[in-house]
């Protein structure tokens, strides 16, 4: 099945996908399995020269709606059915090779904010197409909750990034407690959007953000640089998604009273817009 390498590669989001409809699963399976194989060519032990090659083929390959190639036909599909701007994928490949570098550093709010952008806000923004989201603010949400969850990773994997000359935040814990503060601002300014996404998938996407969101206050409770360095790859525990889970009933209620859809993030997505008309996405 293709929501496969979802259970085995992201834990939290399957957690979360087993309250979609299985016909919504099964394209956002698809889209994430585009994604993982982007992400598999760049974090592969091949040599730089040689990624950049595979990378490429499968971009072109891409562009030329390479049938033979599953994952492509799949996700050309999902472009197709869903009215989703090549644009926002090609957003996704330029994020994607910023990692094809000998030594990648990020040091500037904007670079940072454009980065997750890429990498993730794209895949919100193209996960709400798939879900039937309309609304130009409620896609505007979408890409918050998608950055929002890109920061809580780059808080997560910091010594991993490390470990293949990548920083996007400097390897403290002060530095690691700000980029989650940061990402609290995204998942806050998410919330009110998922309303908009029609009431059969919209349970999975209030647990997602909330167990992904909890990813954060794991990383905290390290409190200093040795126990973050010692834990590894932070993960939420089942008992924990579970108390997520049952929480999410509570969001679930309160959305169902929101009418006011006003995008109110301008200040971020103005940083954002020095370098993608965002418009032109949504």
């Amino acid at each position: 099945m293709k929501s496969n390498l979802l259970k085995k590669h992201a834990k939290s989001f399957y957690w979360a996908s087993i309250f979609l409809p299985s016909n919504t699963l099964d394209k956002c399976s698809s889209l994430y399995n585009f994604c993982r194989t982007l992400d598999d060519i760049v974090d592969d032990n091949n040599n730089l020269s040689l990624k950049r090659e595979i990378f490429s083929k499968f971009k072109k390959d891409f562009e030329n709606k390479n049938i033979n190639n599953q994952v492509i036909k799949d996700m050309w599909s999902i472009i197709e059915s869903e009215s989703i701007s090549k644009k926002i994928v090609i957003d996704l490949f330029d994020g994607v090779e910023t990692d094809l570098e000998e030594k990648v550093v990020i040091d500037s709010k904007k670079d940072l904010l454009v980065y997750s952008y890429r990498v993730a806000g794209t895949v919100g923004l193209m996960m709400s197409k798939i879900l039937k989201v309309k609304n130009k603010e409620s896609l505007k949400g979408a890409i918050d909750l998608g950055i929002a969850m890109q920061l809580t990773n780059i808080a997560r994997d910091v010594c991993e990034d490390k470990a293949r000359n990548r920083q996007y935040v400097k390897h403290d814990f002060s530095s690691i407690r700000s980029i989650i503060e940061d990402s609290q601002a995204f998942y806050e300014k998410s919330f009110n959007s998922i309303s908009d996404i029609p009431l059969k998938s919209r349970f999975s996407v209030i647990v997602a953000r909330r167990v992904y969101r909890k990813i954060g206050d794991y990383i905290l409770k390290q409190k200093n640089i040795d126990n973050y360095n010692k834990a590894g790859k932070i993960y939420v525990p089942m008992f924990e998604k579970i108390i997520q889970t049952f929480l999410a009933i509570f969001d679930f209620i309160k959305l169902l009273f929101i009418k006011n859809l006003n995008y109110d993030n301008q200040e971020n997505h103005n940083i954002l817009e020095q370098e993608i008309n965002l418009n032109e996405r949504v």
